[in-house]
């Protein structure tokens, strides 16, 4: 089944993974919550999408950081310390015997309610803490060609709505543009904000490259209707540090038309080529050069974190 930046290779060895639930290791078909679950009942509660390089979660300070702040947002105890939840993401890394082409998954709910009512104080267990770690890397096509875009009618929710800087279990409003977009035949949606502006994507963030080819420069949203993406943030990070002009900043879909490249970033896949967007064919409608050097430096720069690392 395609899944955009998601799409990967089916791993035999995933059959067979222990996931982390509850402080347990558990094999995969055991691996449940109950149906009184506040993420199930409601989809309350807060996660994160992690890579696993050389055998260390990446960026694994950031992801904390944003897990603790979305927690702090909703009023829920994670029940652990930073150092606990970090001691659990190696026991599992180690008791799967993983080290590199790794995606985990980590999910905190509120916890099992006495009744399926969305109240929080009718929770009577502690929260719910789940490792999932994975086998799965995009596919070498994917990041090489790219994907294509579709701009969706549904607009990214305001601040005093649905606060998009919360990666909360809750993600309604992106899979209704997901459906839109592969209804439409394209692998992902583009989102506006409510002003009409490009905001980012139903799972991505998104990316142009303006300037001209010699002094080329790269946009994204100015930042306030998507997630505080972590990948986002490193690639505008790595281009600063190079001399690559990077800004956050409003702009629209004619902007996105005329660009010279477009890319998307995330967890998952990291850099990954637009090839077209609302069936306009972006620059040549192949990886650009632009692209292709980030896709470099931004591997060097996960290397890089990765290789500081020491398991506790």
């Amino acid at each position: 089944m395609p899944h955009g930046t998601h799409d990967h290779g089916d791993d035999p060895r995933n059959e067979q993974i222990l996931i982390w639930v509850n402080g347990e290791l558990r094999p995969r078909a055991e691996a449940v919550v109950s149906v009184f679950d506040s993420g199930f009942v409601l989809g309350d509660g807060v996660w994160e999408g992690i890579r696993v390089h050389d055998g260390h979660p990446v960026f694994w300070e950031q992801h904390l950081d944003r897990l603790l702040e979305g927690a702090a947002a909703i009023m829920l105890d994670l029940g652990m310390t930073r150092e606990e939840l970090t001691a659990a993401v190696y026991e599992v890394l180690r008791a799967n015997d993983m080290h590199d082409g790794v995606h985990l998954r980590l999910m905190v709910s509120r916890g099992v309610k006495s009744t399926p009512y969305q109240d929080p104080r009718v929770t009577v267990g502690p929260p719910t803490v789940v490792l999932i770690p994975e086998h799965k890397e995009p596919l070498p096509a994917t990041v090489r060609d790219g994907i294509t875009l579709f701009t969706t009618h549904v607009r990214r929710a305001t601040p005093d709505t649905l606060d998009p800087k919360l990666n909360a279990h809750s993600k309604l409003n992106d899979i209704t543009a997901c459906i839109q977009a592969y209804t439409a035949g394209a692998d992902e949606a583009l989102m506006l904000d409510p002003h009409g502006f490009v905001a980012t994507c139903n799972s991505t963030h998104f990316f142009v490259v303006k300037g001209t080819p010699e002094e080329p420069e790269v946009w994204t949203s100015d930042g306030r209707f998507c997630l505080a993406g972590i990948t986002r943030g490193n690639v505008l990070r790595v281009c600063r540090d190079r001399g690559l002009p990077a800004h956050e900043r409003t702009f629209s879909l004619t902007d996105v038309y005329s660009a010279q490249e477009a890319f998307v970033t995330g967890t998952f896949a990291g850099v990954v080529p637009v090839r077209s967007v609302d069936g306009r064919t972006i620059g040549t409608g192949a990886r650009g050069p632009v692209v292709e050097r980030l896709q470099g430096w931004y591997a060097e720069h996960v290397a890089a974190d990765a290789a500081r690392r020491s398991a506790p």
